[in-house]
């Protein structure tokens, strides 16, 4: 929740979601659907630290829509998000191991009386037993908005939520049998049934979302028996500074092409009787700094930079990571500004951390 909150108070489009919530399980045979995520993914971005504490929470529908006129959508997300149950191991009243069925939210106001569909708002409250289990959850993963609200898969979803959640332990990896892999991406059990069906329009579909929209890449492994695949063992790797700012880059353009761009399809746009390629997107408005990566130390005047490497960089001095920065980045890093300098920078530290471990 801490953490939380620092990110709230920042800005941005980085917030955290904790661990506990990300790997709840869901009631056999059920799962959120894709657009129920985001709007949970939107409700705890913007509870932010104060998530755990018993008090309504409130959004504007125009937040949510994106550019939908209509808020017929957010209605059908709000009872999906009532009526779907959860469940987390727990213990009975007599000490023996005992399931916890649950909600994640126990009730919501929707205005309807709105002026010209503007200016509504919705209203909520977690329920007791998810705010016990966001305020006792002591793992948490660092999500992108424009990523959540990017993804078109929600299998992808889950499975960046599962990255993020774990790109930063000593061991990157997800590991369990179909079963687990099943209920942790919300896969029903009578979908998908043969392997291969599930590779292709699970697993792959899933990787290319994320090696485009996240902050890390994602491989597995299969794990047979014999001919037959019993476990799946996912790894998480943060991206190099180049494919850092391609991602951002992405990120600040159009959906629109977005499943070309990522099947290598080229993109024109027609110029009188000709046609010329698409540029690759304009850089985002949102910028940090104007100033570019300095020469010489972090550790005076560059504070922002500074906490970055502390905080990404596993414990190695900051400045011999910058020195690392400079060389890998060229002559590049005198066209880095603002965001996409912020992006590369994070990128590089978590990746020589990824690939040196601790000093």
């Amino acid at each position: 929740m801490r953490v939380a909150a620092a990110l709230k108070a920042k800005g941005g489009d980085e917030f955290a979601k904790p661990g506990s919530i990300i790997e709840i399980k869901f009631v056999k045979g059920e799962s959120l659907s894709l657009t129920a995520s985001r709007l949970l993914a939107l409700m705890i971005l913007t509870a932010g630290g104060d998530a755990w504490e018993d008090r309504p929470h409130r959004i504007r529908k125009a937040d949510i829509r994106r550019g939908h006129k209509g808020n017929e959508r957010i209605t059908d997300m709000l009872q999906e998000l009532h009526r779907t149950l959860f469940a987390v191991d727990d213990k009975s009243w007599r000490g023996k191991k005992a399931t916890l069925l649950f909600s994640l939210i126990s009730r919501s106001k929707e205005e309807t009386d709105e002026e010209g569909g503007e200016t509504g708002w919705i209203e909520w409250e977690f329920t007791p037993d998810a705010r016990k289990l966001i305020q006792a959850s002591e793992t948490y993963a660092v999500l992108n908005r424009q990523a959540v609200l990017g993804f078109r898969s929600n299998y992808a979803l889950k499975l960046y939520e599962l990255g993020a959640l774990r790109l930063h332990r000593r061991q990157a990896t997800w590991r369990g049998d179909m079963q687990a892999l099943r209920a942790a991406l919300g896969i029903p059990p009578d979908v998908y049934t043969d392997f291969a069906q599930l590779r292709r329009k699970v697993l792959e579909k899933a990787k290319s979302e994320i090696d485009q929209l996240a902050h890390f890449r994602v491989e597995w492994r299969e794990i047979r028996q014999g001919r037959t695949v019993t476990e799946i063992e996912f790894r998480f790797e943060p991206k190099g500074a180049p494919e850092v700012l391609e991602t951002v880059d992405e990120l600040d353009r159009h959906s629109a092409g977005r499943q070309a761009r990522r099947d290598g399809a080229v993109e024109s746009v027609t110029v009188g009787q000709g046609a010329i390629p698409a540029s690759r997107g304009a850089v985002s408005a949102k910028k940090l700094s104007e100033a570019t990566f300095p020469v010489g130390t972090l550790r005076f005047g560059h504070d922002d930079l500074l906490e970055i490497g502390r905080k990404h960089g596993g414990g190695w001095d900051v400045d011999l990571i910058a020195n690392g920065f400079r060389e890998h980045m060229g002559e590049r890093l005198e066209k880095l500004r603002g965001a996409k300098l912020i992006a590369a920078w994070k990128g590089f530290c978590e990746g020589w951390f990824n690939r040196r471990g601790r000093p």
